[in-house]
């Protein structure tokens, strides 16, 4: 998981740029998880939204959880385990779900829709959560 390789690299980014522009040339609507997921989960509680505008949402989260899953049958390089406690899993999904909401928006909802779009905001959204990312890796790497 850690090598470059390059064909797969090209395959993936091809996937998920074609999947984020048939979202939003079909339903106009940007690939952000985040977004998707927290209003997904609104429009579920709420009764004026439509069956549809309901079940696209469930649909794209359950893809992104079968993908690795299908990803798998193909001998795709996934890893096997995640060295991690469950209570830093927990606190560093928490944080990235708070990050997500005050930056209004993850990494697919500005690093792929956002920049291709143009969008200053998400140019500059993006470098800082990269560049918190690779602060985050070079001092965990020290301790």
């Amino acid at each position: 998981m850690t090598e470059f390789t390059l064909y797969e690299a090209l395959i993936g980014g091809a996937l998920i740029s074609v999947s984020a522009l048939i979202l939003l040339l079909f339903n106009g609507k940007i690939a952000g998880i985040s977004g998707i997921f927290f209003t997904g989960f609104y429009a579920f509680l709420s009764k004026n939204n439509t069956q549809v505008e309901k079940w696209w949402r469930l649909v794209f989260l359950a893809g992104l959880i079968m993908s690795p899953l299908l990803a798998g049958q193909f001998d795709a390089n996934l890893p096997e385990r995640i060295d991690i406690s469950w209570p830093v899993l927990m606190i560093a999904g928490f944080l990235v779900g708070v990050g997500t909401r005050l930056g209004s928006g993850c990494t697919s909802g500005h690093g792929i829709c956002g920049i291709g779009r143009l969008s200053a905001r998400s140019i500059i959204a993006t470098c800082i959560f990269m560049l918190t990312a690779v602060l985050t890796v070079f001092l965990f790497k020290l301790i």
